[in-house]
């Protein structure tokens, strides 16, 4: 597993960086469709983390599980609560995703203590 969820979004964070510098358009298009889909108001902001890990559990991002166990943990997000949104990307991902799964409640555990 990974020991060190904080340290895999600080080297993202600055591989991201170097994208952005080398493909402003793109990555601009980028910023501004997130921004995008974190609007809106029939779903809140817990629940649209919540969704977001559970697809990055469903495509095997390492890197999109460590953010969104970030951002499901900030938004209030429960350890039962992840348990079940893990769950859910189980069932429709099957056996690869029971593994990266157990990668997203360590991150969770992880990133929710601040």
């Amino acid at each position: 597993m990974i020991t060190d969820w904080k340290a895999l979004i600080g080297n993202m964070n600055g591989g991201v960086r170097g994208l952005r510098e080398a493909a402003p358009a793109v990555m601009k298009s980028f910023s501004d469709m997130a921004r995008a889909a974190h609007g809106g108001a029939a779903l809140d902001g817990k629940t649209k983390e919540l969704v977001a890990l559970a697809i990055g559990v469903a495509t095997r991002c390492q890197p999109c599980i460590a953010y969104h166990a970030e951002g499901a943990a900030k938004a209030g997000a429960s350890r039962e609560e992840i348990a079940e949104t893990l769950a859910m990307s189980v069932y429709m991902g099957a056996g690869p995703s029971v593994m990266y799964a157990a990668h997203a409640l360590e991150a969770f555990d992880q990133l929710g203590k601040g």
